[in-house]
């Protein structure tokens, strides 16, 4: 990259923290600052929505896929069109009416509503610990982009990745903490259509025609199973499939836009934009410039051969534009993780157990004080992995495990039980971290199957769910639709 390059990086960076600070002078209240007043249009939220579940982790990651394995790498995004759209018919329809009548700020509202205090404090705490670790997630996959673009030698004591993870954690974090979720979905708008327009107008084929000599040298190079959308296992699409699917229903991120949105139709539209977006745009995108990478750069890590593409491959200023972009996409999905850890432990832990008194500008500026600390300890838990997929499906599992029976009960089956969805979210959840620990290991036959430990934690949460709640019924059960 040359000056011109880090000068329009430098500028772009300077926007995203522009807007942060534009936020925090108009932000009044909580509402502002986790759900962006209630206000929002389709247009935005889609685009919020994409940015946050695609991001730069699944970027980076699908450019690893492609790398690795070649368009069926694309199918790990399909599970996000599937998750989107059934949200879009099932969840957002009784979330939306609910938050119309009472006015929610997080994910555990609804169970806390449906459940009670205990059961919303267990699951503040699993989704604010799982969008920990996301947010780690991110964080490593805009290192692995910096230190392949542009902190590329040592300094300040430090090697360049760990340079890089300091540098992204800085940025992201004091935007996120200025400015709140207005400041995040508006960057994720300007950041995805920036992304989108330079990946497809500008990337695709400057690096196709420009570096490789268009498709027939790219399929002389590569292997011909990179060509097929069937090079996958089946094992392997199911374990994405229960993997991602469910996070559409559990989500802290995507309930804070359900909520930010002015009403159910703008909500179910901006789904099922986002599902498009997801697959194909970005699935086969994605995975194309991944396999277009191995093409000039056979030999290095998958998931540092699209961040080298862009540092090397790409002419004057296009690698800037294109590098501030994927780092706009990884920064838009760690802020919206931020955002959920710390609405989770300030709104549905702190708050619930010690600050009911709170002022509105009290809360909100503890709310800022909880998100600059999630995002110190997301830069140190970010540092201890090397794999931007294994942290993103490591928490995915967990968070997934104990969260989606409960929140199924919440919404369709009226006879779960408070202790029945509480014991299910401690059950799901202990049993997906002790095999993905391997703590304790599954039968043969079972290990032989090749599923997910997330598998075994859907299993053993519905199955205690379902036999809590019948042997211990609530004494008077409140449903979604009791005010």
């Amino acid at each position: 990259m040359t000056w011109i390059d880090y000068a329009i990086f430098g500028v772009y960076m300077a926007g995203v923290l522009g807007m942060g600070i534009y936020h925090y002078l108009r932000n009044k209240d909580r509402d502002d600052y986790f759900v962006a007043g209630r206000q929002m249009g389709a247009g935005h939220i889609g685009l919020s929505v994409v940015a946050t579940d695609v991001g730069g982790g699944f970027s980076i990651g699908l450019g690893g896929l492609g790398y690795a394995m070649g368009l069926a790498g694309s199918w790990l995004l399909f599970t996000g069109l599937v998750g989107a759209w059934m949200a879009a018919v099932l969840v957002i329809p009784r979330v939306k009416a609910l938050d119309d009548r009472v006015g929610l700020l997080s994910y555990p509202d609804v169970l806390r509503h449906r459940f009670g205090e205990n059961v919303a404090l267990v699951a503040a705490l699993v989704s604010g610990l799982g969008y920990l670790g996301f947010t780690a997630g991110q964080v490593l996959a805009g290192a692995k982009l910096a230190s392949a673009t542009i902190f590329t030698e040592p300094a300040l004591g430090l090697d360049p990745l760990q340079l890089s993870l300091l540098m992204i954690a800085v940025v992201t974090i004091a935007y996120t903490v200025l400015g709140g979720l207005k400041a995040v979905i508006y960057t994720d708008t300007v950041q995805w259509v920036v992304l989108l327009v330079g990946l497809i107008a500008v990337a695709l084929p400057v690096v196709l025609w420009g570096n490789l000599g268009g498709i027939p040298e790219l399929r002389r190079v590569l292997p011909e199973t990179h060509f097929s959308l069937t090079n996958i296992a089946p094992v392997q699409l199911v374990n994405w499939a229960i993997t991602i699917i469910p996070i559409w229903f559990i989500g802290m991120t995507l309930y804070q836009r359900i909520f930010a949105c002015r009403d159910t139709r703008t909500a179910r539209r901006a789904w099922y934009m986002a599902g498009l977006l997801e697959w194909p745009i970005m699935a086969f995108m994605g995975v194309f410039l991944g396999m277009c990478s191995r093409a000039i750069f056979p030999d290095v890590e998958p998931e540092m051969g699209l961040p080298m593409l862009v540092s090397q491959a790409l002419p004057v200023g296009v690698a800037g534009l294109l590098s501030a972009a994927y780092f706009s996409a990884i920064m838009s999905t760690a802020d919206s993780c931020l955002m959920a850890s710390s609405g989770n432990l300030v709104g549905d832990v702190l708050q619930r157990r010690i600050g009911r008194h709170w002022s509105d500008r009290r809360a909100l500026r503890i709310s800022q004080l909880m998100t600059l600390i999630v995002g110190t300890l997301a830069l140190l838990l970010a540092a201890r992995f090397t794999k931007v997929l294994d942290i993103i499906l490591l928490t995915y599992s967990f968070m997934v495990a104990g969260l989606l029976a409960p929140t199924v009960g919440a919404l369709f089956w009226r006879r779960t039980s408070s202790l029945g969805a509480g014991t299910a979210i401690v059950v799901g959840g202990a049993l997906t971290l002790t095999l993905q620990a391997g703590l304790w290991s599954l039968p043969a036959r079972l290990a032989s199957m090749g599923l997910d430990p997330v598998a075994y934690g859907l299993a053993a949460s519905s199955v205690v769910m379902v036999a809590v709640s019948l042997a211990r019924p609530d004494a008077s059960p409140r449903f979604l639709e009791d005010d």
